[in-house]
């Protein structure tokens, strides 16, 4: 081992450590916030990155003296003895991607976040309107309230914050439906129901390359979607659904089910589940027979392009 310290953050640092090593040299690191650009400069100067599974890496999570040296001690002689629980590096592309369609996500969350503000005021003085406060009809009504100085400031000024997200998130729906037309996979996923144009890019997105997962068992684990399983001798307990992987990925097919699940292949199936398990776990089971669907269908398309 040449040197063991902390090493700021940036490229030069980095390469002050690493650059002597041999073209090819494997270099590991674990899978915390903002590993982008370290994977990106090692692929630019030769080196072999392998991203850590953080919670697969259980002689770093389970060790008594746990600090920076030690992990990256452990990090090596796992890497060494080609032990290392590696997690999948998406590609740029696939990372872009990602970025572009959870910027959309975070951008709508913001605006309804305003609304609900606008709710939440209106709400102190028992004012409500049935057909919505955001529509043309809903903003005369909104204007003619006669409220108090302070919240009129506070309603007028989340108005005005809302309508200045509507044009970023226009331009950014516009770019990834430009982006979804050149896809098939976009375009298989929409045939399942509850799946529109955006929620099959944001499922393409996130999942990358379908083809790394064996079965579509194995991608339901990976977006958290299995439960939790305990087992000893003949006992077994199932728990709650394990929440690993894409956050991401499991609310916008959560949000897919909601109307899947009233959809003639799979309303018969969320009655008998809602009626045994209730409505939550069973809208998360649609949940995840979409996903199985969703998993066939671009290995589908993969395999009619190979064939071609």
């Amino acid at each position: 081992m040449r040197v063991n310290r902390n090493v700021p953050g940036g490229v030069e640092p980095v390469l002050s450590v690493i650059g002597d090593l041999p073209i090819g040299a494997p270099v590991a690191f674990e899978a915390a916030y903002g590993w982008g650009w370290l994977v990106q400069l090692l692929e630019d100067y030769g080196f072999e990155p392998h991203l850590v599974h953080p919670l697969r890496c259980k002689a770093i999570a389970s060790a008594r003296l746990k600090n920076d040296k030690v992990d990256a001690a452990t990090l090596a002689q796992l890497l060494r003895a080609d032990l290392l629980p590696e997690a999948w590096i998406a590609p740029v592309q696939v990372r872009q991607q990602r970025a572009l369609v959870r910027h959309r996500c975070h951008l709508v969350r913001l605006r309804t976040l305003l609304r609900n503000r606008v709710h939440a005021v209106l709400a102190d003085y028992g004012c409500d309107r049935a057909g919505g406060c955001f529509t043309a009809p809903g903003r005369a009504w909104l204007a003619g309230l006669d409220l108090p100085d302070a919240s009129r400031r506070v309603v007028d000024d989340l108005l005005v914050l809302a309508d200045a997200l509507k044009e970023p998130i226009d331009v950014v729906d516009a770019q990834v439906l430009a982006t979804a037309r050149g896809d098939p996979r976009v375009a298989a996923l929409t045939r399942l129901p509850g799946v529109g144009t955006l929620t099959a890019s944001v499922i393409v997105a996130e999942v990358g390359d379908v083809t790394r997962f064996p079965s579509a068992r194995k991608l339901a684990a990976w977006a958290g979607l299995t439960p939790t399983v305990r087992g000893s001798d003949l006992t077994v307990l199932h728990g709650h659904i394990s929440k690993q992987g894409s956050n991401w990925l499991r609310w916008i097919l959560c949000e897919a089910a909601q109307s899947a699940k009233r959809s003639p292949e799979f309303a018969a199936a969320y009655q008998r589940l809602a009626h045994r398990r209730g409505k939550k776990i069973a809208t998360t089971a649609i949940a995840r027979r979409l996903l199985a669907r969703a998993y066939h269908l671009p290995r589908e398309v993969e395999s009619a392009q190979e064939r071609r």
